[in-house]
């Protein structure tokens, strides 16, 4: 059962508690339910977001961006790109807002047990995909290989750097690349489904991928995995679209037969195929 809340429409009262810069221009908050009960009741599955209401302004629909631990506060990575966004940077730590949540579908981490699971990551994207991060290493057993490509723009703009020797720690293969980069920097360079193509796929059967990121991103890493015989069914994407209400009433997230804040924004391939347009095998 995913977790939901019992009145989609309730505004649990919140407050900032710790803001950290990641990238320029995007950060990672800290953010408290002040009511203990709320708090304490409060579960959510890794890919699931809230709306985060700043009175006032507006709300907007993040991912969570750790996994969520009954009475401890709510980790969100937030890129600055809107009105809601701007107005939480400029708030800071101490910043009351409202939390309505958690919504939407989750990954299926549960899918990739005893399987090779690909996560394949672009830019703000990683945030969605860090949970299921966490979750694996809770419980590295039970997945064989698990690789996590990411890309970003510039090495300025790679999220959560100081982590990546940890994930690798528990055996999960990190590969980053950037589009452009300077001297300085000694790793890849192009988009990360160039990586992606040079990964094997031993037994594609077995082979499950998570993607997050810009839409053209996923569909080449869709290409990239089912011209080697990964099954649709076995590929799930976090689709973005304008989420306003979080439970499919008011239509702006429509995509197709779909309202990702209700059906979404984790989705099987093979749901939106047809939409995507990515293969016809």
């Amino acid at each position: 059962m995913l977790s939901r809340q019992a009145d989609p429409w309730t505004v649990c009262p919140a407050v900032v508690r710790e803001v950290q810069l990641e990238t320029p221009g995007v950060m990672t908050y800290s953010i408290e339910l002040t009511d203990a009960g709320m708090r304490d009741a409060y579960a959510a599955k890794p890919g699931q977001f809230n709306m985060l209401y700043l009175p006032g302004v507006g709300e907007a629909a993040i991912s969570l961006s750790r996994l969520a631990v009954a009475g401890q506060p709510l980790t969100h990575t937030v890129r600055s790109v809107g009105n809601v966004t701007r107005e939480l940077a400029a708030g800071g730590v101490g910043y009351p807002i409202g939390v309505r949540g958690p919504f939407g579908t989750c990954w299926p981490v549960d899918k990739a047990v005893g399987k090779e699971l690909i996560l394949v990551a672009g830019g703000i994207g990683l945030a969605p995909l860090r949970p299921v991060i966490h979750e694996v290493m809770e419980h590295r057993d039970r997945f064989e290989r698990v690789i996590l490509l990411m890309g970003a723009r510039t090495p300025a703009d790679l999220l959560y750097k100081n982590e990546y020797d940890l994930w690798r720690s528990h055996d999960i293969d990190v590969q980053t690349t950037v589009d452009r980069a300077g001297r300085e920097w000694t790793g890849h360079v192009g988009v990360v489904t160039l990586m992606l193509d040079r990964v094997g796929i031993a037994d594609p059967k077995r082979t499950v991928m998570f993607s997050c990121g810009p839409e053209v991103m996923m569909t080449y890493a869709i290409a990239s995995v089912r011209r080697r015989g990964v099954p649709r069914g076995h590929l799930w994407l976090s689709l973005e679209r304008n989420m306003n209400c979080a439970i499919g009433h008011c239509g702006h997230c429509q995509f197709g037969p779909h309202f990702i804040c209700k059906d979404g924004p984790v989705l099987r391939y093979d749901q939106v195929n047809d939409l995507m347009r990515v293969d016809s095998l």
